[in-house]
């Protein structure tokens, strides 16, 4: 079988890069619009006058708008998880590494409507099971690796780690929502450092790091 020409090879690179382009232009644009003004009130027409493409150009990427919701929540969670994971690092104290991915984790839900298109439209207009499956890929599964780590250097009482991972990601939601509302991130933090403490083995709960 004889082998792609080089023209033949560069223009399907051409042309994934191409779609990659359009798909990233649609998403940047619906993530705004979603950030603003919510899943409800965002429509089609608003993302393609946004993206300044054409309606078949949006469709062409994504079936309808829920596809589109989904992609945009994908990249969030994602963006999420990296800004966790740089900040936890590799190695080193691995409570120090959950307290700062905590903090990360916070930080990062700051930027703007992502509260609302992770934690509040996200599940009501994907479902729970779908944003579960989600944040399980993303934040979730720094959060149970970080909690791993920290076990099985015996600096954790040794607790189900998917049932602790679950409740303190339930946790983190409510604080994350709580700081959008105006909260001091600093007080969630305080009590979230203060309850990781408290699952050392000796149980002492003591803050400050």
């Amino acid at each position: 079988m004889q082998a792609d020409s080089p023209v033949r090879s560069n223009r399907g690179r051409s042309n994934r890069a191409r779609t990659e382009a359009m798909r990233a232009r649609l998403v940047d644009a619906a993530r705004r619009l979603f950030a603003e003004q919510g899943f409800a009130e965002t429509s089609t027409p608003d993302v393609v006058a946004a993206a300044d493409v054409t309606r078949g150009a949006l469709y062409h990427h994504f079936s309808d708008k829920r596809a589109l919701f989904q992609a945009v929540v994908e990249q969030e969670a994602a963006m999420v998880a990296a800004e966790i994971e740089t900040a936890a690092g590799s190695g080193g104290d691995p409570i120090k590494a959950l307290l700062d991915g905590s903090r990360a984790y916070l930080q990062a839900m700051q930027a703007p409507g992502r509260t609302r298109i992770l934690l509040l439209d996200g599940p009501s207009v994907l479902g729970r099971d779908e944003i579960d499956r989600i944040d399980a890929d993303h934040a979730g599964r720094t959060l149970r690796e970080g909690l791993q780590d920290a076990i099985d250097a015996g600096a954790l009482a040794p607790l189900p780690v998917s049932l602790l991972a679950s409740l303190l990601s339930a946790m983190f939601d409510r604080a994350a929502l709580s700081v959008d509302q105006g909260c001091p991130a600093s007080e969630q933090m305080a009590v979230i450092e203060a309850i990781i403490r408290g699952l050392e083995p000796n149980g002492n709960g003591r803050p400050g790091l």
